[in-house]
Protein backbone atom coordinates (compact mmCIF):
# COMPACT_ATOMS: atom_id res chain seq x y z
CA UNK A 1 0.00 0.00 0.00
CA UNK A 2 3.00 2.71 0.37
CA UNK A 3 4.34 2.38 -3.02
CA UNK A 4 0.83 2.87 -4.89
CA UNK A 5 0.27 6.85 -5.76
CA UNK A 6 -3.72 6.46 -5.55
CA UNK A 7 -6.38 4.16 -3.86
CA UNK A 8 -9.85 4.18 -5.24
CA UNK A 9 -12.56 3.30 -1.85
CA UNK A 10 -15.10 2.28 -4.94
CA UNK A 11 -12.32 0.16 -6.59
CA UNK A 12 -11.20 -1.67 -2.91
CA UNK A 13 -15.41 -2.35 -2.13
CA UNK A 14 -16.46 -3.77 -5.43
CA UNK A 15 -18.82 -6.89 -4.67
CA UNK A 16 -17.45 -7.87 -8.22
CA UNK A 17 -13.80 -8.34 -7.51
CA UNK A 18 -12.75 -12.01 -7.18
CA UNK A 19 -10.56 -11.23 -4.47
CA UNK A 20 -13.06 -9.65 -2.33
CA UNK A 21 -15.88 -12.23 -2.93
CA UNK A 22 -13.75 -15.37 -2.48
CA UNK A 23 -12.91 -13.87 1.11
CA UNK A 24 -15.79 -13.04 2.45
CA UNK A 25 -18.25 -15.72 1.10
CA UNK A 26 -21.23 -15.43 2.43
CA UNK A 27 -20.52 -12.22 4.11
CA UNK A 28 -19.96 -10.30 1.75
CA UNK A 29 -22.38 -7.23 2.20
CA UNK A 30 -21.20 -7.15 5.59
CA UNK A 31 -17.80 -7.03 4.85
CA UNK A 32 -18.03 -4.16 2.11
CA UNK A 33 -19.66 -2.63 5.01
CA UNK A 34 -16.96 -2.91 7.16
CA UNK A 35 -14.12 -1.74 4.17
CA UNK A 36 -15.64 1.31 3.80
CA UNK A 37 -15.75 2.20 7.41
CA UNK A 38 -12.04 1.28 7.36
CA UNK A 39 -11.62 3.95 4.17
CA UNK A 40 -13.75 6.10 6.11
CA UNK A 41 -11.84 6.05 9.57
CA UNK A 42 -8.58 6.49 7.90
CA UNK A 43 -9.70 9.70 6.54
CA UNK A 44 -10.65 10.60 9.95
CA UNK A 45 -6.68 10.09 10.96
CA UNK A 46 -5.82 11.86 7.99
CA UNK A 47 -3.79 8.56 6.57
CA UNK A 48 -5.06 9.19 3.55
CA UNK A 49 -6.67 12.17 1.54
CA UNK A 50 -8.38 13.34 -1.26
CA UNK A 51 -6.04 13.13 -4.24
CA UNK A 52 -5.52 16.83 -6.22
CA UNK A 53 -7.45 16.96 -9.63
CA UNK A 54 -8.63 13.61 -9.66
CA UNK A 55 -12.68 12.53 -9.16
CA UNK A 56 -14.31 10.29 -7.97
CA UNK A 57 -13.16 8.26 -4.55
CA UNK A 58 -9.50 8.69 -5.41
CA UNK A 59 -7.39 9.01 -2.57
CA UNK A 60 -3.65 8.95 -2.28
CA UNK A 61 -1.19 8.27 1.42
CA UNK A 62 -0.30 10.98 3.03
CA UNK A 63 2.79 11.60 4.48
CA UNK A 64 1.05 10.60 7.92
CA UNK A 65 -0.11 7.58 6.51
CA UNK A 66 3.27 6.83 5.11
CA UNK A 67 5.13 7.01 8.64
CA UNK A 68 2.40 4.91 10.32
CA UNK A 69 3.23 2.45 8.06
CA UNK A 70 6.80 1.92 9.69
CA UNK A 71 6.35 -0.12 13.00
CA UNK A 72 8.01 2.05 15.15
CA UNK A 73 5.79 5.04 13.98
CA UNK A 74 2.51 2.71 14.12
CA UNK A 75 3.24 2.25 17.82
CA UNK A 76 4.00 5.48 18.68
CA UNK A 77 0.46 6.46 16.63
CA UNK A 78 -0.99 3.74 18.94
CA UNK A 79 0.26 5.17 21.86
CA UNK A 80 -0.81 8.82 20.85
CA UNK A 81 -4.20 7.63 20.72
CA UNK A 82 -4.40 6.66 24.18
CA UNK A 83 -3.86 9.89 25.51
CA UNK A 84 -4.79 12.80 22.84
CA UNK A 85 -4.36 16.73 23.54
CA UNK A 86 -7.44 17.87 22.79
CA UNK A 87 -8.85 15.98 25.65
CA UNK A 88 -5.75 17.01 28.23
CA UNK A 89 -5.89 19.78 30.81
CA UNK A 90 -2.77 22.15 28.90
CA UNK A 91 -0.74 21.66 31.75
CA UNK A 92 -0.33 17.92 31.31
CA UNK A 93 0.65 18.47 27.64
CA UNK A 94 3.53 20.32 28.31
CA UNK A 95 4.68 18.02 31.25
CA UNK A 96 3.29 14.87 30.77
CA UNK A 97 1.96 13.66 27.23
CA UNK A 98 5.75 13.82 25.89
CA UNK A 99 7.15 11.35 28.94
CA UNK A 100 4.02 8.78 28.23
CA UNK A 101 4.87 8.89 24.31
CA UNK A 102 8.19 8.11 25.26
CA UNK A 103 7.11 5.02 27.43
CA UNK A 104 8.36 6.17 30.54
CA UNK A 105 5.05 6.28 32.75
CA UNK A 106 6.15 5.93 36.09
CA UNK A 107 8.15 9.52 35.77
CA UNK A 108 4.80 10.59 33.77
CA UNK A 109 2.01 9.21 36.59
CA UNK A 110 4.38 11.09 39.00
CA UNK A 111 4.37 14.23 36.87
CA UNK A 112 0.94 14.38 36.54
CA UNK A 113 -0.44 14.05 40.20
CA UNK A 114 2.58 16.23 40.85
CA UNK A 115 0.92 19.06 38.64
CA UNK A 116 -2.51 18.14 40.43
CA UNK A 117 -0.18 18.72 43.88
CA UNK A 118 0.66 22.37 42.56
CA UNK A 119 -2.50 23.01 40.78
CA UNK A 120 -4.31 22.84 44.59
CA UNK A 121 -1.39 24.53 46.17
CA UNK A 122 -1.74 27.68 44.09
CA UNK A 123 -5.82 27.58 43.83
CA UNK A 124 -5.68 27.38 47.64
CA UNK A 125 -3.10 29.86 48.31
CA UNK A 126 -0.86 27.46 50.50
CA UNK A 127 2.67 27.54 50.98
CA UNK A 128 5.38 25.24 49.18
CA UNK A 129 6.17 23.65 52.41
CA UNK A 130 2.18 22.05 52.14
CA UNK A 131 2.64 19.15 49.79
CA UNK A 132 0.75 15.40 49.44
CA UNK A 133 -1.62 13.75 51.43
CA UNK A 134 -1.68 16.87 53.99
CA UNK A 135 -1.87 19.44 51.63
CA UNK A 136 -5.22 18.05 50.11
CA UNK A 137 -6.91 17.18 53.85
CA UNK A 138 -5.98 20.97 54.22
CA UNK A 139 -7.29 21.83 51.31
CA UNK A 140 -10.50 20.01 50.91
CA UNK A 141 -10.83 19.97 54.87
CA UNK A 142 -14.70 19.68 55.09
CA UNK A 143 -14.80 22.52 57.69
CA UNK A 144 -12.05 24.97 56.95
CA UNK A 145 -10.45 23.36 53.38
CA UNK A 146 -10.52 26.59 50.62
CA UNK A 147 -11.26 24.85 47.78
CA UNK A 148 -14.09 23.06 50.01
CA UNK A 149 -17.52 23.88 48.09
CA UNK A 150 -19.73 25.49 50.94
CA UNK A 151 -23.01 24.34 49.07
CA UNK A 152 -22.25 20.31 49.24
CA UNK A 153 -23.46 17.73 51.46
CA UNK A 154 -21.21 17.47 54.62
CA UNK A 155 -20.62 13.73 53.05
CA UNK A 156 -19.89 15.19 49.51
CA UNK A 157 -17.48 17.39 51.45
CA UNK A 158 -15.66 14.65 52.89
CA UNK A 159 -15.59 12.14 49.77
CA UNK A 160 -13.66 15.04 48.05
CA UNK A 161 -11.00 15.43 50.67
CA UNK A 162 -10.83 11.70 50.12
CA UNK A 163 -10.77 11.39 46.50
CA UNK A 164 -7.54 13.96 46.81
CA UNK A 165 -6.12 12.44 49.23
CA UNK A 166 -6.18 9.19 48.16
CA UNK A 167 -5.47 9.78 44.33
CA UNK A 168 -1.93 11.42 45.83
CA UNK A 169 -1.31 8.65 48.07
CA UNK A 170 -2.04 6.16 45.56
CA UNK A 171 -0.70 7.50 43.04
CA UNK A 172 1.72 10.20 43.23
CA UNK A 173 3.23 9.16 46.41
CA UNK A 174 4.48 5.47 45.43
CA UNK A 175 6.02 7.03 41.99
CA UNK A 176 7.74 9.60 43.96
CA UNK A 177 9.86 6.72 46.30
CA UNK A 178 10.35 3.69 43.64
CA UNK A 179 10.09 2.85 40.00
CA UNK A 180 6.83 1.47 39.12
CA UNK A 181 7.48 -1.88 36.87
CA UNK A 182 5.45 -3.44 34.24
CA UNK A 183 2.90 -0.93 33.55
CA UNK A 184 1.21 -0.54 30.34
CA UNK A 185 0.69 2.29 27.97
CA UNK A 186 -3.68 1.86 28.59
CA UNK A 187 -2.85 2.06 32.71
CA UNK A 188 -0.22 4.76 32.48
CA UNK A 189 -3.37 6.42 30.05
CA UNK A 190 -6.05 5.87 32.83
CA UNK A 191 -3.96 7.19 35.60
CA UNK A 192 -2.95 10.23 34.22
CA UNK A 193 -6.93 10.69 33.18
CA UNK A 194 -7.56 10.50 36.80
CA UNK A 195 -5.00 13.26 37.36
CA UNK A 196 -6.47 15.34 34.85
CA UNK A 197 -10.14 15.28 36.16
CA UNK A 198 -9.07 15.89 39.29
CA UNK A 199 -7.07 19.18 38.08
CA UNK A 200 -10.54 20.45 35.86
CA UNK A 201 -12.19 19.76 39.23
CA UNK A 202 -9.83 22.30 41.14
CA UNK A 203 -10.08 24.52 38.03
CA UNK A 204 -13.72 24.78 38.44
CA UNK A 205 -13.29 25.21 42.58
CA UNK A 206 -11.37 28.41 41.54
Amino acid sequence: MQKLERINRYNYTLSSGSDIRDYAGDHLSEFQKRLTEAFIWLEREMFIAPKPDETGEWRYITRRGERVLQSEDFASYAKESLLQSDQLHPVLVRKVKQLFLRGDYDTAIFQAFKAVEVAVRKAGKYEKSDIGVPLMRKAFNPNTGTLTNSHSESSEKEAMSNLFAGAIGLFKNPASHRDIEGITPEEASDYIRVANCLIKMVDSEK
